[in-house]
């Protein structure tokens, strides 16, 4: 009931709540949730003040224990929403167990989830390990899932790398990478592979793709004409790639880069967080981590969730981003130091 009423609120003040993830989830109504971001605790890796999830006698335990807490995730996740999930690997008997990929295919395999994405999140600076016979750890996964592949909110725009400018050089058009259009032309004129009709229509084309250029619609383009020794995306097969059958009916194709700026990558470098010094809490699960899926994912004024709240983090850069959310955590000193934290 407390969720329920704070869901409602105008104040972008967070919520913590003590208690155990499993039980307080089951207390959430169903499609109620934008966005879900959570790191839980590693298996057998460090004891988070004693208790909780991830000392469990065996790796299967902690993977259907996770599931269990994931299958409500689930269900109070709108059909609009995402589920970001940060989990790193660990080893028994010398053995690499593969924990995020087993729990993220038995996601999919039992729980129908989408994977949409898997991010490499590269530490920069690795442990300190002191073992002779594996190299020293420096990346983890975040996987985001969704419940509907093709309503998930996604705001793309918000994660741009600041795009380069077209430029007017000599009277001509330049794109952000330098390219003018006349190697195009030419290529157009001299190809032994396409009709004259085929040129003409190409040249149009061009004519109009380096207008739009011109007038800000695009910032960089690339041509591929039949017969040239450019790559063709996916292959020339016309059933895998729709730029191949392109390239058969008309001689030409376009690749368009968004004006906004290109999309972030898949590898995220971001330095953990600084935990010298702590007395509480020791996981490294970092602000900059956070921003990207909360600003691709949330809508403004939406709600986020963290099931594993531990110092508040998700919540602090909700919050600093104006939007509603709920940390749960099993230890009452997080709840009372995440509490703090995002005053």
């Amino acid at each position: 009931m407390i969720i329920k009423e704070y869901i409602k609120n105008n104040s972008f003040d967070p919520l913590f709540i003590n208690g155990d993830s499993l039980t307080i989830l089951k207390e959430i109504n169903d499609d109620s949730i934008d966005c879900i971001i959570t790191s839980p605790p590693y298996y057998m890796k460090r004891e988070y003040l004693k208790d909780g999830i991830g000392l469990e006698k065996t790796y299967n335990e902690y993977i259907d224990n996770l599931l269990l807490i994931i299958k409500e995730i689930k269900r109070i996740l709108k059909p609009t929403g995402s589920f970001w999930f940060n989990i790193g690997d660990s080893y028994k008997d010398k053995q690499l167990l593969n924990i995020p990929h087993r729990i993220s295919i038995r996601m999919q395999d039992e729980q129908n989830w989408i994977l949409r994405n898997t991010i490499i999140w590269d530490k920069v600076k690795g442990t300190m390990t002191s073992s002779k016979d594996n190299l020293g750890n420096q990346y983890e996964f975040i996987f985001h899932f969704v419940k509907d592949k093709t309503n998930y909110f996604y705001d793309s725009n918000q994660v741009r790398n600041t795009p380069r400018k077209v430029k007017i050089e000599n009277g001509a058009v330049v794109s952000a990478t330098g390219v003018t259009g006349i190697k195009y032309k030419r290529k157009i004129e001299l190809s032994t592979e396409l009709s004259e009709f085929e040129k003409q229509e190409a040249q149009k084309a061009l004519k109009n793709v380096l207008s739009r250029m011109e007038n800000g619609e695009i910032s960089d383009f690339r041509m591929v004409i039949r017969g040239s020794s450019q790559r063709i995306t996916n292959g020339d097969s016309i059933k895998l790639s729709g730029r191949a059958k392109e390239l058969r009916d008309k001689g030409y194709y376009f690749l368009f880069y968004n004006s906004k700026g290109s999309m972030i990558s898949d590898l995220w470098q971001i330095i953990p967080e600084d935990s010298r010094g702590r007395k509480l809490h020791y996981a490294p699960f970092p602000i900059d981590l956070v921003k990207n899926p909360i600003l691709l994912t949330c809508p403004e004024k939406g709600i986020v969730l963290d099931p594993f709240s531990g110092t508040g983090t998700t919540s602090y850069v909700a919050k600093s981003l104006k939007r509603k959310s709920v940390g749960i955590d099993i230890k009452k000193e997080y709840i009372d130091y995440s509490t703090q934290r995002c005053k």
